[in-house]
């Protein structure tokens, strides 16, 4: 008699990793979770536990991994680098621990030239990106545009957002959308408790998410005296505006456009999670994106290779990456520290400021056409084109934004040491 066991009879169950449809649960899964309401004054532990658990802590939509683009260690792995800042040389030893680093992973050539687990962290891990997020929704803009769902950058908002005409959003362009150029009034200060970015985060605290931060962005007013065009101000309301016009021009959520466009045909080799405001129907554009650290290098691959695909299809149309990091001039985006600007396709120019003083390395010719994806707390996906390069960092910095002549800066100064130490031979 051929005997079969019970469990091979009964129906196979995915495991409960808090995310519909996920098959492999991320690690570590911490049982005691921080009140996402409390966010922005979180302490050090629960930060770390907050922004690994974010893609189960808030509503998520999955989107789905591909045939893995291949990642094979280089030859010359990365063991030091160093910096001087204030008189004072820090090794990478030093560099973890004073940016509270919880991931870290250099790309040369492709290959894997230096991978770091913090906190807990592993492979598995799903870390959230925070703003990261916003230069994967413009990438996404970027494929849109060459798919001709966006017909062009220079259309008005109002074309995709039929229920913002008649708000300060008039006149606002697409490419003024991207380039935080509306001249929209937005408080995006991370220490004021009545900010609108605190408002919009208790709206993702509570129930209809959807419609609570819709009706924040919605009522706000234009700067008094500024047009369209003339005046850079970060704004993560126009970030989530992006991202949800993106989703009416393409007819999808960002997650499964990003799943469709480029996590499976470009081969992600894990699942991720995008912050959901209405699962399957609207995700965050300002933030939100969880994913394992090398799957954040390979999407910086991506942005490396002008949005190839291996077979050669180009998603990105030519000269993307390009425009992405030709930086705004507009009042705000100038200054001593970046004369050339600061923002451009919601990727930053953090190279080493003008005026930094006696650093080193000392800032160099080119540095300021590498792309930066920065979010609050020290998240960063990091692109040079000129020297193969992808650089992605972790951490849980104590402070949303700190001055960026402090742990912003050493971050440039780091990775620029690390890019001149893999160029030793």
């Amino acid at each position: 008699m051929l005997m079969v066991s019970a469990s091979a009879c009964s129906p196979r169950t995915e495991p409960d990793c808090g995310v519909a449809g996920m098959t492999v649960c991320p690690k570590p899964s911490d049982h005691d979770l921080p009140d996402v309401a409390d966010m922005l004054t979180w302490n050090q532990s629960e930060r770390v536990v907050g922004f690994r658990n974010d893609y189960r802590a808030y509503p998520g939509d999955l989107f789905r991994h591909g045939d893995p683009f291949p990642l094979p260690t280089a030859d010359r792995r990365l063991t030091d680098a160093s910096y001087t800042i204030g008189g004072v040389t820090h090794d990478l030893d030093d560099y973890l621990n004073r940016q509270s680093v919880t991931g870290m992973l250099v790309l040369k050539d492709g290959k894997i030239a230096y991978e770091h687990y913090g906190a807990g962290n592993d492979s598995s891990t799903l870390w959230t990106s925070r703003s990261v997020g916003k230069s994967v929704v413009s990438t996404l803009v970027g494929i849109a545009v060459k798919e001709g769902k966006i017909a062009s950058l220079d259309d008005a908002v109002t074309k995709y957002e039929p229920d913002f005409v008649g708000t300060a959003f008039d006149g606002v362009t697409v490419r003024q959308l991207i380039t935080h150029t509306s001249g929209i009034a937005w408080n995006e200060d991370y220490t004021d408790p009545n900010s609108d970015f605190a408002k919009l985060t208790a709206c993702e605290a509570a129930d209809d998410t959807y419609r609570c931060v819709f009706s924040l962005v919605h009522g706000l007013k234009r700067k008094p005296g500024v047009a369209p065009g003339e005046v850079w101000s970060y704004t993560t309301g126009g970030a989530w505006l992006l991202g949800d016009l993106l989703e009416k021009a393409t007819g999808t959520n960002l997650a499964t456009y990003l799943q469709d466009k480029i996590w499976k045909p470009f081969g992600m080799a894990d699942d991720g999670v995008w912050h959901s405001y209405e699962l399957g129907r609207h995700d965050m554009g300002g933030h939100g994106f969880n994913a394992t650290l090398t799957d954040w290098g390979r999407f910086g691959l991506f942005v490396m290779r002008d949005g190839e695909l291996r077979d050669g299809t180009r998603t990105l149309p030519d000269g993307w990456v390009r425009d992405a990091r030709t930086w705004t001039t507009a009042r705000g985006s100038v200054t001593p520290s970046h004369p050339e600007g600061t923002y451009g396709y919601q990727w930053w120019n953090n190279s080493i400021a003008a005026d930094a003083g006696d650093v080193r390395p000392p800032r160099a010719t080119g540095m300021d056409e590498n792309l930066w994806a920065l979010g609050i707390f020290g998240q960063v996906i990091m692109v040079d084109q000129r020297q193969n390069l992808v650089m992605v960092q972790w951490s849980t910095w104590p402070q949303a934004e700190p001055a960026f002549n402090t742990l912003p800066l050493e971050m440039s100064l780091m990775f620029s040491a690390i890019a001149a130490e893999l160029n030793r031979r």
